[in-house]
């Protein structure tokens, strides 16, 4: 050990070591050449270090202010690195699984302050008219800027039945919104569906969990029971889905795309983070053996599809809209989507802990990265609710402050990342008064009556 490395203390040596193991950094390092240590960041470290332990206003633990360091690590990153500890790991593995609890919204960090993506459909946040873009700046009395996202998300979750007072500043409101919302035990309803109209099939994903696939399967085959001839159309909708389990995504698309067609790839600097995910078992279904799409009619691979999305429906949304678009399997109509491209490796540490690292980006099957840009709609349709807003209002992955670039070089068509798809009218444009918002698949549902126009449409050309 050279001179200058014998220098630094041995509590610095140990903290360097125990992070550099736990983030597995010879992984990361990809096997390249062996850098010499940042030995006059790392002096830095250990001096910044002991000036808080010896001068801080109170007395600080080793504990904390390493448990801070990694955190300013993670979040200084990008909007979706995190460090989770033993409460927050729980939490994470509970979610998955379709039932936690809290208010039930998914939120982003933006300088400093807590950035809702999407509230999800049927919890507490979304009956109390939280809405996507909204920034929350106090919880209770206690303000939000200072706090690491993991803080304010224990904050907002509690016991259920206790409640928590949001102020919110949303844009084009004259003044900060406080809105009370009563905590729950979040139990989201994956996949929803019924016949919009004979021969029409309606299904809304608002989450992808451990089991959509196959209740996505099973609400398939119950619309194909309730149908007696084959359907004339199908539309999908996955507007304000904030994503959720990769393999659901897959199995999803696998659910609509011809065996083994490539649904997604991702690319990394570690060959863990390189993969290619194929409409097949082995990568959607649990250790390849339960199929639960081998039953499923193949009219579901040829039916007429419309993809309904919007600035709500992120990551894993993106992920099936992007292979059913590539694929020309689907109709992608709506707005454009939230931009989330980004894979975050969960990496479990000692204590029950892990790290929420971003390891990778996605890309569609026809090679476009999804970061910071989104999808595209085929048809570009407002809804109402928001028609007559300038777009540039919308909250997307582009507007978090540090996040992650898309990775690859501008080709034209869609220089400005505005959306370069056809639009349909809207008897809504120009309205100074903002709509009541239609509930997604009632029957004012204006995008969704825009669908099935396109799907009729679709079978009288068929006919003819």
């Amino acid at each position: 050990m050279s001179r200058r490395i014998k220098e630094l203390s041995l509590i610095t040596i140990g903290l360097v070591a125990g992070i550099m193991v736990s983030l597995h950094f010879s992984a990361v390092a990809e096997k390249e050449v062996a850098l010499p240590l940042p030995v006059e960041e790392l002096r830095a470290f250990a001096d910044v270090f002991g000036r808080i332990k010896s001068n801080y206003v109170e007395p600080v633990s080793d504990k904390k202010l390493i448990t801070e360091a990694i955190n300013g690590m993670l979040s200084g990153l990008d909007p979706h690195s995190a460090y989770l500890d033993a409460e927050g790991f729980k939490e994470l593995q509970v979610g998955t699984q379709g039932e936690f609890g809290g208010l039930g919204i998914e939120v982003g960090m933006e300088d400093g302050l807590v950035k809702v993506i999407s509230p999800i459909e049927d919890t507490p946040a979304f009956k109390a008219g939280i809405q996507s873009g909204d920034l929350i700046i106090k919880l209770d009395d206690t303000m939000v800027k200072g706090l690491t996202l993991n803080d304010a998300v224990k904050r907002m979750r509690g016991k259920p039945g206790s409640s928590i007072l949001l102020t919110v500043v949303r844009k084009n409101a004259p003044q900060p919104l406080q809105i009370r919302i009563v905590r729950a035990i979040i139990k989201v309803q994956s996949v929803k569906s019924k016949l919009a109209e004979p021969g029409y099939a309606f299904v809304r994903i608002t989450q992808f969990q451990e089991h959509t696939g196959e209740n996505l399967a099973a609400a398939l085959t119950n619309l194909r029971k309730q149908n007696k001839e084959p359907l004339q159309g199908l539309i999908l909708d996955l507007r304000n889905d904030p994503g959720g389990l990769l393999t659901a995504a897959v199995g999803v698309s696998a659910a609509f795309l011809p065996k083994d067609a490539l649904v997604v790839y991702t690319e990394g600097r570690t060959d863990d983070a390189k993969m290619r995910l194929l409409a097949s078992p082995e990568y959607y279904a649990r250790g390849g053996k339960d199929d639960y799409l081998q039953d499923l009619s193949g009219e579901f691979t040829r039916v007429p599809m419309v993809v309904l999305v919007n600035g709500g429906s992120a990551s894993a949304s993106e992920i099936v809209a992007g292979a059913l678009q590539d694929h020309k399997r689907a109709v992608i109509l709506g707005t454009q989507t939230f931009g989330k491209g980004s894979v975050q490796t969960i990496l479990p540490l000692g204590n029950n802990t892990a790290i929420k690292l971003t390891t990778a980006r996605y890309y569609t099957p026809g090679g476009r990265s999804i970061q910071a840009k989104g999808i595209v709609p085929d048809i570009v349709v407002e809804d109402p609710a928001t028609a007559g807003f300038d777009s540039s209002l919308r909250l997307r992955e582009a507007d978090l402050a540090k996040h992650l670039e898309n990775g690859q070089a501008e080709t034209g068509g869609n220089e400005t990342g505005k959306p370069s798809g056809k639009t349909l009218p809207n008897e809504q444009n120009g309205n100074t008064a903002k709509p009541e918002i239609a509930e997604f698949g009632a029957k004012n549902d204006y995008q969704l009556n825009q669908a099935l126009n396109l799907l009729k449409g679709m079978s009288i050309l068929r006919r003819n």
